[in-house]
């Protein structure tokens, strides 16, 4: 196939970050059809319009998600992209490959795709760019039967379900994240191959609520790792780093000289409760008041620790901009057990909870926060069956009227009315 010129794409070979357009001729050396993925995207940046048509249905037997069907709107002038396919592959948990797995699957698309990937985009799955749709079943054969790995999701379905590295590498992991991420996945395949929901739906694993999966952003269902009872404090340590024996923030200062340590400074004035205070050379916490920041025991990692009585805390509703913006997920469920011995049992109730509401009420293409937002939240936490707190209210009520249920004015309201004015009366 003919090489294009591509003047505008040129100019992102010039800055002085590696280009992905380098990347891309390198790989044209081997997969001619790459020149016409360049060339189309030249036409797409002097156009300013995209030349993929919209996807329509594409993917193998059995399955509705794990293919992103992608035709190109001028076939005759870039043939080698008429059809350019993108397949998504489940990723293992915390996405630990080994050497022999990556290059069996670089090989694999070698031989059915465009050679091109992408490790790891905001899908999180493992992405195969650019193959043709009668690639699909001879790719997703050999993927299954001599790789032993399955597509990811795409679609109006559970999304391939990530998380961080929990207690593999991170000490503060409150749960096993990969666990769970592998429990839930093998439990739900059906959800994540044959789409059925109103729309996309996202689990992210966080250990700790560092969130380094940016789950609370990113999810519709976030499990975020946490304790219930007090951080644990090494007094002696808390006065080693106050003398400026221990480095803060784990040594690490990008290189920079921050001075001497200055607990005030550095911890007790950005708690953001303000739950921490020093009595003498102790260091004190007043844990009812605690948020689970992290940012003590980041900026102290030898001094405090996570309790002991961990679980994780359940966020319900984050989005990117769809239709009313980028959302975080709401608090919904401020501490859960997260329980191996019976198979994550709490776990799998409540987000089955979500969806048996979420599936009866959510419009077409309206993501679970959307519709929580457009129902409000009362609404949704009575369906759940869950109790309001303080930490649900996200600012005060700026509707002056209040509706009563009929339940409530015939019972405990007309009671409480009545008990006033007997009082009053007296």
């Amino acid at each position: 196939m003919p090489k294009h010129d591509t003047p505008l794409l040129d100019q992102l070979e010039s800055g002085p970050w590696p280009s992905f357009v380098t990347d891309m001729k390198r790989m044209a050396e081997k997969k001619p059809e790459v020149y016409d993925i360049l060339g189309q995207l030249e036409l797409s940046f002097k156009d300013r319009i995209t030349h993929w048509k919209h996807g329509g249905i594409v993917g193998v037997f059995g399955y509705g998600g794990g293919i992103v069907g992608r035709y190109s709107d001028v076939p005759q002038q870039f043939p080698g992209v008429e059809h350019f396919h993108t397949v998504r592959l489940n990723q293992p948990a915390s996405k630990y490959y080994s050497t022999e797995n990556l290059r069996a699957i670089c090989d694999l698309w070698d031989k059915y795709g465009s050679g091109m990937t992408n490790l790891h985009g905001s899908t999180g799955d493992l992405v195969l760019l650019g193959t043709r749709t009668e690639n699909l079943e001879p790719l997703f054969w050999d993927l299954t039967h001599d790789l032993g790995q399955d597509l990811g999701g795409s679609g109006s379905n559970l999304r391939t379900p990530s998380c961080c590295l929990g207690q593999s590498r991170c000490e503060w992991a409150c749960y096993d994240t990969q666990e769970v991420c592998y429990a839930l996945t093998m439990h739900y395949q059906d959800e994540i191959h044959r789409p059925a929901f109103p729309y996309k739906f996202k689990f992210k694993f966080s250990g700790c609520p560092n969130d380094c999966v940016a789950a609370i952003a990113r999810s519709d269902f976030a499990l975020i790792g946490t304790w219930k009872d007090d951080i644990r404090i090494d007094q002696a340590a808390v006065k080693e780093y106050m003398a400026g024996n221990y480095p803060a923030n784990g040594g690490s200062h990008s290189g920079r000289d921050w001075g001497a340590f200055d607990i005030r400074k550095e911890v007790l004035d950005l708690c953001p409760t303000g739950c921490m205070w020093m009595e003498g050379d102790e260091l004190k916490i007043d844990n009812s008041e605690c948020t689970r920041c992290m940012h003590c025991i980041n900026v102290m990692p030898r001094a405090l620790r996570p309790g002991t009585e961990m679980g994780a805390t359940v966020c319900i509703g984050a989005k990117a901009p769809i239709l009313d913006g980028a959302q975080f997920g709401t608090m919904v469920i401020p501490f859960v057990k997260v329980d191996k011995e019976n198979d994550f049992q709490d776990v799998i109730d409540i987000i089955e909870n979500v969806w048996d509401w979420w599936m009866e009420v959510g419009k077409n293409r309206e993501r679970v926060g959307e519709t929580m937002q457009r129902v409000g939240l009362p609404t949704f936490l009575e369906v759940m069956g869950i109790e309001p707190t303080p930490q649900h209210v996200k600012e005060p009520r700026s509707n002056p009227y209040v509706f009563w249920k009929e339940e409530e004015v015939e019972g405990g309201f007309e009671r409480d009315i009545k008990e006033f004015r007997k009082r009053n009366a007296m």
